[in-house]
C-alpha cells in the first residue's frame, strides 16, 4: 500500500487512499472516520487491541473444542459409552465443522469478518454453556452428538473470518507477525484445556470443564460489543447492513474462474492440504507413539512441553518474515522460505523420531518439528492475503474444508498402516513424503501476487 511513494503502515494519517479492497474491508464502525479506517487499515494501537482480542477468543475456541475430548472418558464412564459411540460423539464436530468454512468466508469478506466472528461466538459460547444440560435430556449419547456438531458448524467461520480481517485490515508488512500472533491462541487454548481443563474436571466435575469456556467466551462477546463495537450505534439489525463507505468504490470483477486459472493458487491450495493432513496426522498419534514407545514417561510432559515451546516458534516466524519483507526482501521469497521450514525442515525431525530410543531426545525432536511446523502461519497461511485479499475468507474456507477432509483421510490410513505394519517408521515416512511433495510443488509455482481481480477498481467521486 503506497501514497505518493511513501509505504503506509498501521498508524499513518492518510489522505485520499485509494484501495482496492476497501470496498470489503470497512465496518462502519464510528460516524466520524478517519482516513485510514475508509481505507480499511486499522491505526497501530486499534490494530493490537483487536490483535489481543482475537487471540484471546481463539484461545477460547480451542478450549471449548477440546473440551469434549478431555471429558470424554469420565462422560463415557457415566453414561456407559463404548469406544465406538465414544468415538461418534467425538468426530461429529468435524462434520459440522466442514459445512461454513466456505461460507464463513465469503459472509466476512462481504460484511467484515469482526462481525461474523461476533455473532458465531457469541452461539458456540451459549453451545458450550448449555452442554452440560443437553446431556440430561433426552438420550445422552444423541444430544451429545448433536452439541458437537452444532459446535462444529459455529466454529467452522472462525479461521476463514480471521483470515478476511487481516487481509482487509492488515497492512502487508505486518501480516505474517499478525497471523502467528493469532496462531498462538491454538497452542495457548491446548495448554489451558490440558492444565486448568484438567484440574477443573479433577476437582469440579466434568461440567465445569464446560461452563469456563462458555462463560468467557459471552464475556468476549460483551466486551467487543460494548468497547470495540462502540455497543449503542451497533445494532444486530446493523450487522447485516452494508456500511456507507463500501459504496464509495465501484466493486471490482471477482472472477473466481480467473482465480482457479492461476497455478500459484492451487499450489498454496495443494501445500496447505499437505501440510494440514500431516499435521492433524501427528498431532492425533503422537500421544499414542509416546505411551507406546515410552510407557514410563510422564504424559502431561510430551502432551505440554511441545505445544509450550510452539507459541515463541509462532511469534518468531511471523515478526522475522515481516521484518525481512520491509527490509526489501521478495514477498514471495519470503513465503517460500517459512514454509520450506514449516515442512521441509521439520520433516528432518520428524524422520529422526523413529531413530532414537531415549525418552529426551525424541521429546526434542517432536518439540522441533512442532515448532518449526508453526512457521505455517508465516508461509501458506498468509499468502491467501497475497493472493486474493478481496475474497481471502472464502478462499481459506476452500482451502480449510479440503484440508479437514483429507486430514480425517490421513489420520485413518496411518491408523491402518500402525496396526498392519506396527511400525511408527512407516507412518513417519509416509508423512514426510506428503509434506515434500507439497512443498516442492509451492516451490516451484507458488507466487505472492495479487490475482483475484481482472480488472482495476473505479473510485467513484461522490
Amino acid at each position: 500500500m503506497e501514497v505518493e511513494g511513501k509505504p503506509v503502515s498501521f498508524g499513518s494519517q492518510v489522505d485520499n487512499v485509494r484501495n482496492p479492497s476497501s470496498h470489503v474491508c470497512t465496518t462502519g464502525l464510528e460516524k466520524t472516520e478517519t482516513n485510514d479506517s475508509k481505507s480499511g487499515i486499522w491505526p497501530r494501537p486499534l490494530a493490537l487491541t483487536w490483535t489481543l482480542m482475537l487471540l484471546l477468543v481463539t484461545c477460547l475456541l480451542h478450549w471449548a473444542r477440546m473440551a469434549m475430548p478431555v471429558c470424554a472418558v469420565t462422560m463415557a464412564q457415566q453414561f456407559g459409552w463404548s469406544k465406538t459411540e465414544s468415538g461418534l460423539v467425538l468426530g461429529s464436530f468435524y462434520w459440522g465443522y466442514c459445512f461454513t468454512q466456505v461460507l464463513g468466508g465469503h459472509a466476512s469478506d462481504k460484511i467484515g469478518g469482526e462481525r461474523v466472528l461476533l455473532l458465531s461466538t457469541c452461539f458456540w459460547a451459549v453451545v458450550t454453556a448449555i452442554t452440560p444440560f443437553l446431556a440430561d435430556v433426552g438420550l445422552p449419547l444423541f444430544t451429545m452428538m448433536l452439541a458437537r456438531f452444532l459446535l462444529g458448524v459455529l466454529q467452522g467461520v472462525h479461521y476463514p473470518s480471521l483470515t478476511s480481517i487481516c487481509a482487509q485490515r492488515v497492512v502487508e508488512g505486518e501480516r505474517g507477525f499478525v497471523t502467528s500472533t493469532l496462531g498462538c491462541g491454538c497452542y495457548l487454548g491446548m495448554l489451558m484445556v490440558g492444565g486448568v481443563g484438567s484440574v477443573m474436571l479433577e476437582w469440579y466435575g466434568w461440567e465445569s470443564v464446560f461452563y469456563g469456556p462458555g462463560l468467557l467466551s459471552a464475556l468476549w462477546v460483551f466486551c467487543i460489543w460494548k468497547c470495540l463495537l462502540r455497543g449503542p450505534i451497533i445494532t444486530f439489525g446493523s450487522l447485516w447492513s452494508i456500511p456507507v463507505s463500501a459504496s464509495q468504490v465501484k466493486p471490482m470483477k471477482n472472477s473466481w474462474l480467473h482465480l482457479f486459472k492461476q497455478p500459484c493458487v492451487w499450489a498454496m491450495i495443494f501445500a496447505h492440504l499437505c501440510y494440514s493432513s500431516t499435521y492433524f496426522t501427528l498431532m492425533s498419534w503422537l500421544p499414542t507413539f509416546f505411551k507406546e514407545t515410552y510407557p514410563h514417561a510422564k504424559g502431561w510432559v510430551f502432551n505440554v512441553i511441545p505445544w509450550f515451546m510452539a507459541i515463541p516458534s509462532s511469534m518468531f516466524g511471523g515478526t522475522i518474515s515481516d521484518h525481512l519483507i520491509r527490509e526489501g526482501f521478495e514477498t514471495g521469497t519470503i513465503r517460500k522460505t517459512m514454509q520450506f521450514c514449516s515442512m521441509g525442515l521439520a520433516n528432518v525431525f520428524t524422520v529422526l523420531l523413529c531413530k532414537t530410543t531415549v525418552f529426551f531426545h525424541a521429546l526434542v525432536l517432536v518439540s522441533a518439528s512442532i515448532g518449526l511446523s508453526t512457521f505455517h502461519n508465516s508461509g501458506v497461511a498468509v499468502n491467501v492475503h497475497d493472493l486474493a485479499p478481496s475474497c481471502a475468507g472464502a478462499l481459506y474456507g476452500i482451502m480449510n474444508t479440503c484440508a479437514a477432509f483429507t486430514g480425517l483421510l490421513m489420520v485413518y490410513i496411518s491408523g491402518y498402516l500402525i496396526e498392519v505394519t506396527g511400525s511408527w517408521e512407516t507412518v513417519f515416512t509416509l508423512l514426510s513424503l506428503v509434506n515434500f511433495i507439497g512443498i516442492t510443488v509451492f516451490i516451484i509455482f507458488g507466487e505472492a501476487k495479487r490475482v483475484d481481480q481482472e480488472d482495476q477498481p473505479q473510485v467513484i467521486d461522490l
